[in-house]
């Protein structure tokens, strides 16, 4: 892989070095827990604080009703979206989902997910310059959630449109305060509506015609002898959908950029590929796709030596966590050989992602496919990379890469 130095790409290529630079500073100079007052809000900035804020829902809720704007469209996918829910409500939810999720399932996956890898390189057999994120890690994690939730994987344009309108951030201004949030919701109203009119439609049809995928499932599933209602599929649905691709999406992108300003690293692990795992865990710490999590204090509380008021928000950092010089050796450098990695991307405490141990395997069986089919991957020194805007995810938005067969 080349060395090529992604100083020179405009824009957002610094953005997120820059936001890590300032939690950086905001940690040495007033320690591990700052107070922004321009925005009202509190932000956790080492890696023991930011554990602390994931794994108490009691002090930290999800739940941010009443406190931030309330856009009607937005509210349908209240009831089954459980990432912004507490227990017991969390619980019932997280429940059903995690069955689907089970170490042995994922196992279960590893054929599939090598199988479409090599479909869809197929597609682009023969050329010497690819876009990484439209050849494979756009489409590859999208393929997988839509087999797994039983909805037509044609539809996979239509899913990496609302995924872009969600997670691009263009609707959000550099602000990013309340009035900010509530234009942005404006903004991205129609999409939700979309989504929403489109998933109701695909439940109704499992009600009619169960099938093997994880929606049927959903349809005729009981949690203390209640059944969930529509609505609470349709939030639960979308966040699997939606969600359930993003998060590979940005890791494999983030690792091909990785690799490629880390050639010695690369080189390793083409030669013995049973180092990937620890390698794209090391990818994750370095550039989580989300960087920070929000919660809400429910009472007064004390909180790395600060006295934070009740219904306050805390932004649990995990970019800043996950280099923490207290809790990281040579937090600032990429070691793909770094073990243990206790990183916080994927969260923490009940909220830790569930869709982890997926998106691992799809990360690794990604890079095996690529290797095995190319001699090399070079990101293209004559063509600029994209990236999304970080505050919202740490993601490439376009990457092309120069390749040679194997």
């Amino acid at each position: 892989m080349s060395t090529q130095d992604l100083s020179g790409t405009p824009g957002v290529a610094f953005a997120f070095e820059d936001l890590l630079a300032r939690s950086a500073e905001l940690r040495e100079r007033g320690g591990p827990v700052h107070h922004d007052e321009e925005r009202g809000i509190w932000r956790a900035l080492d890696h023991p604080t930011v554990s602390r804020v994931l794994s108490d829902p009691a002090a930290f809720s999800s739940d941010f009703s009443g406190l931030t704007p309330v856009q009607e469209d937005f509210e349908t996918f209240r009831k089954g979206n459980f990432v912004g829910m507490d227990p017991p409500d969390h619980r019932k939810l997280r429940t059903l989902v995690t069955q689907a999720f089970t170490p042995r399932v994922v196992a279960g996956l590893e054929p599939r997910i090598r199988a479409i890898a090599g479909e869809l390189l197929d597609e682009v057999d023969g050329a010497s310059r690819i876009d990484v994120v439209d050849a494979l890690a756009y489409p590859l994690p999208i393929i997988v959630i839509a087999e797994l939730l039983g909805v037509p994987v044609a539809d996979r344009p239509l899913f990496t449109r609302w995924a872009q309108v969600l997670f691009s951030g263009d609707q959000l201004g550099e602000s990013a305060d309340m009035a900010d949030i509530q234009r942005a919701l404006d903004a991205i109203a129609p999409t939700i509506r979309e989504m929403n009119a489109y998933i109701l439609d695909h439940i109704r049809q499992h009600r009619a015609r169960p099938g093997d995928g994880l929606t049927s499932r959903l349809v005729q599933a009981e949690f203390n002898g209640e059944r969930l209602e529509d609505q609470e599929i349709v939030g639960f649905v979308a966040l699997l959908l939606i969600a359930g691709h993003i998060t590979t999406t940005a890791l494999l992108g983030n690792a091909v950029v990785s690799f490629d300003r880390h050639p010695h690293a690369a080189a390793v692990l083409r030669a013995a590929p049973a180092g990937l795992p620890t390698a794209l865990e090391e990818v994750l710490r370095m550039l989580p796709p989300f960087p920070e999590l929000g919660r809400r204090t429910t009472s007064d509380l004390d909180l790395g030596g600060r006295v934070i008021p009740a219904n306050s928000i805390v932004m649990a950092d995990l970019a800043a966590a996950n280099r923490d010089p207290a809790h990281f050796d040579r937090p600032a450098e990429f070691d793909a050989r770094r073990s243990p990695n206790p990183h916080l991307t994927f969260g923490h405490g009940i909220h830790f992602c569930f869709g982890a141990p997926l998106a691992r395997l799809e990360g690794r069986v990604a890079f095996e496919v690529l290797f095995e089919r190319y001699r090399d991957l070079a990101v293209a020194s004559d063509d600029g990379v994209e990236f999304q805007n970080p505050a919202v995810i740490v993601s490439v938005k376009r990457l092309p890469v120069d390749v040679k067969s194997a």
